[in-house]
């Protein structure tokens, strides 16, 4: 449907569509078709303006040419689900030092310690993107599949567990090492009193881009557990945002994150196997959900269109 809303605006004439249309999938060519640097920042800057979005953080690198461009890429905003993967970073450094065995099997737990004051307090299914775990409360299970379930469906219960194997400060600190350090992982996810006392996990798209570019140079931890990284962001099942602005048959190996009125999404875009750039946009003061997604695939169909220099390439195939 989103498409269809952004062909009407482009061709400024109202279309009526039947069932069975669709389910068809709909070629969309409208919008900028960038050529130069120049004009992906005119292009880009133009439609955040329009978005009437408090923030947008945009960061983007190409792997290719090494052209960047960038928008609010210092601006502070709460890092969402953003921040699970630096911690599977983590894990995956942990695992390399002899610290854990992602293979090995540990308690599925809903009882978690705030960081203001050791306070116990639990997780809900029906605020959680991923609810399969709560009917498996007191069983076990790999550490690797917990991770799979943190990045691909953003499970906030795997997640908690996770932060507490590898730790808060540790993930801190490995992302500095990255120079990704204006990342700050300070608690777990749905630690209320942590979030009344000010406390909460937060970053800045450089940061992301930072993390992101580590991930795919190989420096986020060896090459082989880089390369297993972007196959589990490549599962990502949340796509409404920058996968949504290429065409299908490109891989996008990136994380979400959503919260009330903070939209983000980042990651690494490939095509042939071969990744063509990094990209991240992070949005802040969009109450509607749908229309921050809509701005980021906008954005993303953008930077598509000028890095791979096809401008007719539709977003459907």
């Amino acid at each position: 449907m989103r498409n269809l809303v952004e062909i009407y605006r482009c061709q400024r004439r109202i279309l009526t569509v039947g069932v069975t249309l669709l389910a068809v999938p709909i070629l969309s060519s409208c919008g900028p078709n960038p050529e130069t640097l120049e004009e992906l920042r005119t292009a880009v800057e133009q439609r955040i303006v329009e978005s009437d979005a408090e923030t947008v953080g945009f960061y983007f690198r190409s792997l290719r040419t090494g052209d960047t461009l960038f928008f609010d890429v210092d601006s502070r905003m709460h890092a969402a689900s953003m921040m699970k993967v630096p911690v599977m970073i983590q894990l995956y450094r942990d695992h390399e030092a002899g610290r854990i065995n992602l293979d090995d099997s540990i308690p599925i737990t809903n009882t978690f310690r705030s960081v203001v004051d050791g306070s116990t307090y639990e997780l809900s299914a029906t605020d959680d993107s991923d609810s399969t775990l709560y009917n498996r409360i007191g069983q076990s299970e790999s550490i690797r599949l917990l991770m799979e379930r943190m990045i691909t469906v953003s499970s906030n219960l795997a997640t908690n567990i996770l932060i507490d194997l590898v730790d808060a400060e540790r993930v801190q600190a490995s992302m500095e090492d990255l120079g990704a350090d204006s990342i700050n992982v300070v608690r777990g996810v749905e630690d209320t009193k942590a979030y009344d006392a000010g406390l909460s996990n937060t970053t800045t798209a450089r940061a992301m881009g930072a993390v992101f570019e580590a991930i795919v140079g190989g420096r986020a931890a060896s090459q082989p557990a880089c390369h297993e990284m972007v196959e589990v962001l490549s599962r990502q099942q949340l796509n409404e945002g920058i996968p949504a602005g290429v065409p299908r048959r490109i891989r996008v190996a990136h994380k979400t994150g959503s919260i009330t009125e903070i939209q983000h999404d980042g990651g690494i875009v490939y095509e042939r196997d071969d990744p063509v750039y990094l990209l991240v946009i992070m949005v802040q003061g969009i109450a509607d959900e749908e229309a921050a997604h809509e701005l980021i695939a906008n954005l993303s169909r953008t930077v598509w269109r000028f890095a791979s220099r096809e401008p007719d390439s539709p977003v459907e195939e």
